[in-house]
């Protein structure tokens, strides 16, 4: 028997604050989804030339929030494209909630509070000690 003589690279503990961005990724994911099936839903009840962008912001949502999902799993392995995918999604997903509190007759608190856990998000994954998460990780020399 031979023993295998590489090592693994140290594994780097997952810090909190990212740990934490992780799950309110997932839960904003959720939500969007389940927020863009009402908005889809409203579409009943919207005026006849609204019934298209109705349709199109809800469906949009709900593609925001599923690419969400993807991109929470990839911050959990510590996917440096995943932390810049999760700046642009933030950035996607902040203008479709700024849409939905415009376009609605009443202020929305769910996209309110969807707006805020996407900037605690992105403090979490670009600030220290989560920034440090995502740094490459390069095999030791031999």
């Amino acid at each position: 028997m031979t023993a295998d003589t590489t090592a693994a690279p140290p594994r780097v503990r997952r810090p909190v604050t990212v740990t934490i961005a992780i799950v309110l990724v997932y839960i904003s994911g959720i939500s969007s989804v389940v927020l863009g099936t009402f908005v889809l839903l409203s579409r009943y009840q919207a005026a006849a030339d609204a019934v298209l962008p109705v349709s199109l912001l809800g469906s949009a949502i709900i593609l925001v929030g599923l690419l969400s999902l993807a991109i929470a799993s990839g911050l959990s392995r510590g996917s440096r494209f995943a932390r810049v995918l999760i700046t642009i999604y933030i950035a996607a997903q902040i203008a479709l909630q700024v849409t939905t509190i415009v376009v609605s007759d009443e202020w929305d608190p769910e996209s309110i509070a969807q707006a805020v856990a996407a900037v605690l998000v992105f403090a979490a994954v670009w600030t220290p000690p989560g920034s440090r998460y995502f740094v490459a990780q390069t095999p030791a020399a031999p």
